[in-house]
């Protein structure tokens, strides 16, 4: 009798669980995540997928609509395939960046900067040295912040099949401070989508973008005190 049970409970299992297959391969696909690429061939008709996703999400409208107007960017492509620094010795990057240059400078500021570098270290219990070498080998302390559309580069790497997991989370986080005001869809920076005088990617201005001139908004490109304050408690945290 028990057998009989066992039996006639495990062959309604498999009913069930057929019936339920049959119903699901009927039913539309609503949660079919956007298909990467490896090519420009396919972006367009991946952004109308990632935009019925992000619409799914909560990304607003305008959001949404400077999605749809990203290009793909090809020079970020070509400078994804091709990170020759990760060939050089620490003591080659170093003469390729002007490393003697940067510390000269570093000096410099950490003078003409001491009363912010000192409150950065009272705030953060982060010293001047690693803020200074930050901003030096980053930017130039702010010189070179890049000239890519950031939009538009972290929407091409989140479709490119490379790495699309990592920089999909970059996307949403763009959108995100797209929405919040903290940038919009014209605003530059380096080719992987790294913004500001630190070059932070998208979901760490999130994570620890703070306000370090008091100003009440946060802006690591125009902001040296933001750009600081923030890279501090990315150190920090």
């Amino acid at each position: 009798m028990e057998k009989g049970l066992q039996m006639l409970t495990g062959r309604k299992f498999r009913i069930v669980a057929v019936i339920a297959l049959v119903s699901l391969a009927g039913m539309p696909n609503t949660v079919r995540a956007a298909q990467c690429g490896s090519t420009a061939a396919g972006f367009e008709a991946w952004k109308q997928q990632f935009a019925d996703e992000a619409r799914g999400r909560g990304v607003s409208a305008e959001s949404v609509k400077a999605l749809l107007g990203t290009t793909y960017a090809s020079a970020t492509i070509a400078a994804d395939r091709s990170q020759r620094s990760f060939r050089l010795s620490l003591d080659q990057f170093l003469a390729k960046r002007g490393g003697s240059a940067i510390v000269a400078r570093g000096r410099a500021l950490k003078q003409s900067q001491a009363t912010l570098v000192a409150s950065l270290e009272q705030r953060f219990g982060v010293p001047p040295g690693p803020l200074l070498a930050i901003w030096g080998m980053e930017t130039a302390f702010g010189a070179q912040r890049g000239n890519q559309n950031t939009l538009s580069a972290v929407a091409t790497l989140a479709y490119d099949c490379r790495r699309s997991a990592f920089f999909t989370d970059q996307l949403y986080a763009t959108l995100t401070l797209i929405d919040r005001g903290a940038l919009s869809a014209g605003t530059r920076g380096s080719m992987h989508g790294e913004i500001g005088q630190t070059q932070f990617l998208p979901i760490n201005v999130l994570k620890y973008g703070v306000d370090g001139d008091g100003n009440g908004r946060i802006d690591l490109s125009r902001s040296k005190a933001d750009a600081l304050a923030s890279t501090a408690n990315f150190l920090r945290g």
